[in-house]
């Protein structure tokens, strides 16, 4: 018989940890269970193994660490497992030994053990990732604290995973969506780059043996020239310290607000961004709420998550209005921010007692949306830089040959 510590809660949703004696933690499971407990965690008291369960760990058995930090990947592969394991019954604790042997994140392992030391040390699943802000967002946290409280923490970790997938899934899209045009547009200004600097001053050292009066295109080619041989390096060391310092005054409050003001009011390309706001918006809303989350505290949660500031805000507002009795429709549409749809099929959700259904469906809306949109511009921007660089290359051997014109026609 071996000691072990755990953590439950009641019909009530109440924590209590305590101590038994057990064949197995499995046993231990099976007695909590039969006495109408939800079980948070189990463990073996005092230092009796490495990893909390009779056995220390095989050697040879961890991961091998491919990377450092932790990134959006670990954390969908983290929850799937967690997910799947929970729900095939596997303790928490368990669950957590077994997936850190397979994370390819030396942090996210590190991590992990803290999470199982931190559970055998009688915290709950949710205060253990409380313990670690860079890697479990609020998000991670309230739908752990909402799964466990519940007795539902398998389901909630699925509805996660699935969020997790999509939204990685949506990020990947665009990304790839985005990689061709910037290659394109990195390729042709390099070609550009290329001949101003190599080949034009070429023609410009022929053309000082002739006795004749350049063309002013010939001329403005060579000044450019000239200018980027001479202070090229110094041309880019201004654009990098200027990006610097640009990024630099973003990061601050002022400056994340300015941005973002500018961003919104772009032509075009505002609507995109506000697009993409919603999008996270309706994404993050649709999860909270499903998993069992409180309306106010889902606005709260999702004003942190949503990765603007300006939105952050209204949202702030439109919580603040909702706590003093309004509906969810009603602030939203005050704002201005929302479109006419997006408030319309809130407020039908409202009525018909079924909000996660409808965020997710503007989610849909809006990923679509975004996506079309870049297919759109791909489409645009690819013929469009062709023509721009075949204009300038044009303009250059224009302004090059320019001069051999001239002598061609004095020697007739």
């Amino acid at each position: 018989m071996s000691k072990f510590f755990y953590t439950v809660r009641d019909n009530t949703g109440r924590k209590i940890a305590g101590t038994e004696e057990a064949p197995n933690s499995d046993e231990l499971v099976t007695r909590l269970q039969a006495r109408d407990l939800i079980v948070v965690n189990v463990g073996l008291d005092s230092n009796e193994s490495s990893t909390g369960f009779g056995k220390k760990k095989p050697a040879g058995m961890q991961a091998q660490h491919k990377h450092t930090r932790v990134t959006s990947g670990d954390l969908v592969v983290f929850c799937r497992q967690l997910s799947t394991l929970l729900s095939a019954g596997v303790t928490i604790l368990k669950s957590l030994d077994i997936i850190s042997k397979q994370v390819s994140s030396r942090k996210f392992y590190a991590t992990i053990k803290d999470l199982q030391k931190n559970m055998e040390g009688g915290l709950t699943f949710n205060e253990s990732m409380g313990k670690h802000p860079a890697v479990f967002s609020e998000l991670w946290v309230n739908l752990a604290e909402s799964g466990e409280a519940s007795g539902n923490l398998a389901v909630i970790l699925n509805r996660l995973a699935t969020y997790l997938e999509r939204k990685e899934a949506f990020k990947k899209k665009i990304i790839s969506a985005l990689i061709y045009p910037i290659i394109l547009m990195l390729a042709g200004f390099g070609a550009l780059l290329f001949l101003t600097i190599q080949i034009i001053p070429t023609f410009a050292d022929l053309f000082k043996g002739f006795n004749i009066t350049l063309p002013a295109l010939t001329q403005l080619l060579i000044t450019v020239s000239v200018i980027l041989r001479k202070y090229g390096f110094l041309i880019l060391a201004g654009i990098i310290i200027s990006g610097f310092l640009l990024k630099k005054y973003i990061n601050t409050k002022d400056g994340r607000r300015a941005f973002e003001v500018l961003q919104y009011k772009l032509p075009v390309a505002g609507d995109f961004f506000r697009a993409m706001a919603v999008e996270r918006f309706s994404s993050s809303m649709s999860t909270l709420i499903e998993s069992g989350v409180p309306l106010l505290y889902s606005l709260e949660i999702t004003e942190h998550t949503v990765g603007s500031m300006i939105v952050g805000e209204i949202i702030r507002q439109v919580k603040t209005e909702v706590r003093d009795g309004k509906t969810l429709s009603q602030p939203l549409e005050e704002t201005g921010f929302f479109e006419p749809m997006v408030v319309q099929m809130i407020a039908v959700g409202e009525e018909i007692g079924d909000l996660p259904q409808m965020f997710k469906r503007i989610n849909t809306f809006y990923e679509e949306y975004i996506t079309t949109t870049l297919e759109r511009f791909v489409s645009v921007f690819e013929p469009a830089v062709l023509v721009f660089m075949g204009a300038m290359i044009g303009v250059m051997v224009v302004g090059m040959f320019l001069p051999i014109f001239q002598l061609s026609q004095i020697g007739q």
